[in-house]
């Protein structure tokens, strides 16, 4: 009998999707690389690059980032998102996606949200860079992209791992690589506490000048910067959605990388979640050589 047509579903998760190279290259070394690729945001990005047959480039050049050269990418604006993305988007295109969805080496489609309906929108055709661009483009941080008559923004609003567009694409069997949203609230809660750190003596200079005698109403504990609290507020959010989605639309298998305290504009530590996805996605080759067998 021929081997079941394995889809992989790579979900969104911003700086932490570079796990997904990691999956990847697990998947390879053991042999059972997948036949279909989808991905939602950051998933798209890194599918893309698989199903262009640049994984290697794409490695290479995210383990080389560093913090000024992603800070760099990021051309700032104020129409319709904090960062244009023309920049990440232009070299990227050069570099790993500079392909059309029929010159791919496997079949690949990501997911989009329609800014106007709210509808998912599956990519399939035409501009691959056009297609990614669109889909990650993660609201209020980067600008929507115009495909056609529509403006798209991240596909992670309605389908943050997309196991349903693996399964419409006829996989047999579903991986479904989640990076949830554990890494961002405890991200969060260390950051807090270590501003708290920072202003206890600002807290208590307050309250001795003031006459109070404790802690209420402190307003510059910790403030997070616009961009965390847009980034971790659509995470919450797209971490919830994907829950909801994986109840009704299970994969076959579910992988989910622990990145620890690696945050969602970490895109300087690509190392550490390579590592992580790679480390996950073996622990589960027993378990997937069973499904498949």
């Amino acid at each position: 009998m021929a081997r079941p047509r394995i889809g992989i579903a790579l979900g969104s998760g911003s700086a932490r999707g570079w796990a997904h190279i990691g999956v990847l290259r697990a998947l390879q070394a053991a042999g059972l690389e997948p036949d279909i690729v989808c991905g939602t945001s950051i998933g798209a990005f890194v599918g893309a690059a698989y199903a262009s047959g640049d994984l290697d480039g794409l490695e290479s050049w995210v383990r080389g980032l560093t913090r000024r050269e992603v800070l760099g990418y990021f051309d700032v604006t104020l129409a319709g998102g904090l960062i244009k993305g023309e920049k990440l988007l232009a070299y990227a295109a050069q570099s790993f996606l500079d392909n059309r969805f029929e010159q791919l080496s496997r079949p690949f489609a990501c997911v989009a949200t329609d800014l106007a309906s709210g509808r998912e929108v599956w990519l399939k055709e035409g501009d691959v860079a056009d297609a990614v661009r669109a889909s990650i483009a993660l609201p209020g941080l980067f600008a929507p992209h115009l495909i056609g008559d529509r403006h798209l923004v991240d596909g992670g609003l309605v389908n943050p791992v997309p196991v349903s567009l693996c399964r419409a694409m006829d996989a047999d069997l579903v991986i479904a690589v989640d990076l949830g949203t554990d890494v961002v609230l405890q991200r969060y809660r260390q950051a807090e506490a270590g501003a708290t750190r920072a202003n206890g003596w600002r807290r208590k200079v307050g309250r001795w000048l003031s006459g109070a005698k404790s802690d209420q109403a402190e307003s510059n504990a910790f403030r997070p910067s616009l961009a965390n609290v847009l980034a971790n507020s659509i995470a919450i959010m797209q971490g919830r959605i994907a829950r909801s989605r994986l109840a009704g639309e299970p994969a076959d298998l579910l992988i989910s990388p622990r990145l620890g305290q690696m945050g969602l504009l970490d895109y300087h530590r690509a190392e550490e979640a390579i590592a992580v996805g790679r480390q996950a996605t073996e622990h589960m080759l027993p378990l997937l050589r069973g499904l498949l067998d």
